[in-house]
């Protein structure tokens, strides 16, 4: 195929580009191969119009609507949020707010360690023997927040 051809092909090729991309964001999900492959979409519906746009105008083209469709897509998703089932899911500290722990080196000075579930975590609090149990109540620089656990009555 010579480069004649593919130039009297562009449309189709924009459009091929366009199929690639859209399949690329299924296989790889990261919401943003679909903001390129409709750009090259209406690119290549644009080419398809005016078969007289030469390469550089192709591109320039591409390049604007690819800025377009990604300024949209971020307009949309910041005014439509996906909702989740987990808010927390990818913030850990978070999650285990409120999770009783042990004590497994001596939280001296307002430092040590504690359990929690099989892990082991720095920790701020008040001075506490190993083995008592607290109560998580935030993050602070990567070390669990703790607390003296409330009685239930």
């Amino acid at each position: 195929m010579s480069v004649d051809d593919l130039i009297a092909n562009a449309a189709l090729l924009w459009i091929v580009a366009a199929i690639l991309l859209g399949a690329a964001e299924l296989a790889i999900p990261g919401v943003f191969l679909v903001f390129l492959a409709i750009a090259a979409a209406i690119t290549g519906l644009a080419v398809f119009a005016l078969p007289a746009l030469t390469l550089p105008l192709q591109l320039l083209a591409f390049a604007v609507w690819s800025v377009v469709s990604i300024l949209i897509g971020r307009r949309w998703y910041h005014d439509y949020p996906v909702a989740t089932e987990d808010p927390m899911l990818n913030d850990r500290g978070a999650r285990m707010i409120g999770e009783v722990v042990t004590v497994v080196e001596a939280i001296t000075d307002g430092e040590g360690r504690v359990q929690v579930g099989d892990g082991v975590w720095s920790a701020l609090g008040p001075d506490a023997a190993v083995g008592t149990k607290l109560r998580v109540a935030g993050m602070r620089g990567g070390k669990l927040v703790v607390e003296a656990q409330v009685a239930l009555r």
